[in-house]
């Protein structure tokens, strides 16, 4: 994930991360279900796609654990 795209998750508010890995969680699933029926054929995108999902559940986490230190 390129850096302003690191920015623009960490001007999100929690709902809304909360609800995009949500819906790259679904995308993820049909990524994986295209490769196991051989439909997929650029494996990347599934890296791509688990990667991301990673990136905004971390941003998630950094963003309710400085709420929880500010209370």
């Amino acid at each position: 994930m390129k850096r302003h795209a690191l920015a623009e998750l960490r001007a999100l508010t929690i709902p809304e991360l909360e609800q995009r890995a949500k819906e790259m969680k679904s995308e993820l699933f049909n990524l994986r279900f295209a490769l196991r029926t051989g439909h997929l054929t650029d494996v990347s995108k599934l890296r791509e796609m688990r990667r991301s999902y990673a990136q905004v559940q971390v941003v998630i986490c950094e963003k309710r654990l400085r709420s929880d230190g500010a209370a």
